[in-house]
């Protein structure tokens, strides 16, 4: 993997999108923030451990997923590439390996569509994980929402 964003063909990365009723500041905190970001990253049932959060082009992103059955599952991370409040991209130094790009487009004052990508180096590693993680990241996303709807109430 390489500290620039890969490129990729559509066979070999998984894209997921979404729009939220929140203006596109509001979610990107919720992507930005730790303490937003452990409240619902990963599907459901699962809980967050963050070790170190360094929210800049190369910092590092060191947290254990703690899954429903029990597992652990720690995962290392750099961040890449980060243009406030539009993109956020990372590579994983942990198995399976990919990077994400998350990319916040804002459609009106209080609508914005994210766009996630998964990007692979290989189809055949893309297509290992496809079947497993598309229904995942919608869950990710539910409980994405339910994070902003306490976050309104905050603001």
């Amino acid at each position: 993997m390489t500290t620039k964003i890969i490129t990729t063909t559509p066979e070999s990365e998984i894209v997921s999108t979404r729009i939220f009723n929140v203006d596109r500041e509001l979610l990107f905190r919720a992507w930005s923030d730790p303490n937003h970001l452990k409240n619902w990253w990963g599907p459901n049932g699962f809980t967050n451990t963050f070790n170190l959060f360094e929210f800049c082009e190369g910092g590092k992103w060191s947290f254990i997923m703690h899954g429903p059955d029990k597992g652990n599952y720690a995962n290392e991370c750099e961040f890449i590439k980060i243009e406030i409040p539009s993109l956020i991209a990372w590579k994983r130094f942990s198995k399976p390996l990919f990077q994400v790009v998350a990319i916040f487009e804002e459609i009106s004052s209080s609508k914005t569509k994210l766009v996630f990508k998964m990007l692979f180096e290989t189809t055949d590693e893309c297509n290992k994980l496809r079947p497993h993680v598309i229904d995942k990241n919608e869950e990710n996303f539910d409980r994405l929402e339910i994070e902003l709807s306490k976050m309104i109430k905050i603001v």
